[in-house]
């Protein structure tokens, strides 16, 4: 997190943290919630924001608790990044410079999407927009495939109602880890970490992998996508959108605003990532961490030394 802000030329550190409550129902999980703002309520420089099994409303709670979160919902006068799309809106510009640097056309590309949830979702929804094809998705439960492409709009609704994505009418269901092996030239990884590894990394065939979720490819498993020729953009890059959109809600800015500085940010982080490994001496991963540990270099020289 701290590179990822960092990258992002926001003014702000890098923190995360876990609560291990598998299963709670709505009512526990709002007593959980609670109870957790209430334990770190004394650390002030931290500005909790959703991810992984938290929403806008575990936000709010937090907020009702110690007054600060970021990702409220907009009743609150919050900026909702789950529900507006804001890591999969970045994620979408990630790869209009990809296409625009002529590493993979997006008009008419085949995607795949791992995890269609509050980023992947969101993902399908701006990837489609921009012409490219989903033509696979998956959830917890399931996959769905259609070489053709699914309506994702559909597929959004089907989501919504049923609360997951099998069953859908409009595709085919398939083992749900099969779908990262499809030809493709878009994987969009928006599930969990480390679901590539050394184990299953050959079986990927796409030209470009966008890490939508936080650490879903392993160090050695990026690095064998890098031996061959596989373009893997680094999840401190490719999916900075929610932090920054929470950054332009702490700061009071609007949704217009926020989505704006998406666009701006992380279309300058990507091209210059692709600047740095245009040589081919850099990994992506290795670049980045470049890119924001110069960075933070300079940061840190301008604090008060007597």
């Amino acid at each position: 997190m701290t590179e990822k802000n960092a990258l992002a030329g926001l003014p702000h550190g890098g923190a995360k943290a876990g609560i291990s409550a598998p299963g709670l129902g709505p009512a526990d999980h709002e007593r959980v919630m609670r109870a957790f703002a209430r334990a770190m309520g004394q650390l002030t420089d931290y500005i909790p924001g959703p991810d992984m099994g938290t929403s806008e409303t575990s936000m709010a709670y937090v907020h009702d608790e110690i007054g600060r979160a970021i990702g409220l919902p907009a009743v609150l006068g919050g900026i909702p990044l789950d529900q507006l799309g804001a890591t999969g809106f970045g994620l979408a510009v990630c790869a209009d410079v990809l296409s625009e640097a002529k590493l993979v056309e997006l008009g008419g590309a085949r995607v795949v999407i791992q995890g269609f949830g509050a980023v992947g979702s969101h993902a399908a929804r701006f990837l489609a927009e921009r012409g490219a094809e989903i033509i696979a998705v998956s959830d917890i439960k399931g996959a769905l495939w259609d070489p053709a492409g699914l309506d994702i709009a559909a597929l959004r609704a089907h989501k919504q109602a049923a609360g997951r994505i099998t069953r859908f009418p409009g595709g085919t269901s398939v083992p749900r880890d099969d779908i990262l092996s499809l030809d493709c030239e878009l994987l969009v990884l928006a599930a969990q970490p480390d679901v590539v590894t050394t184990d299953n990394v050959g079986k990927i065939s796409a030209k470009v992998v966008l890490e939508g979720a936080n650490i879903p490819v392993t160090a050695q498993a990026e690095a064998q996508l890098a031996d061959r020729g596989v373009l893997c953009v680094p999840d401190v890059v490719a999916n900075a959108g929610g932090v920054i959109c929470g950054a332009a809600e702490y700061r009071g800015a609007g949704r217009a605003q926020a989505f704006a500085d998406i666009e701006e940010k992380i279309r300058a982080t990507t091209a210059e990532l692709l600047d740095r490994i245009r040589h081919g001496t850099l990994t992506p991963r290795e670049a980045a961490g470049q890119m924001a540990q110069e960075r933070l270099r300079q940061a840190l020289a301008l604090r008060r030394k007597f």
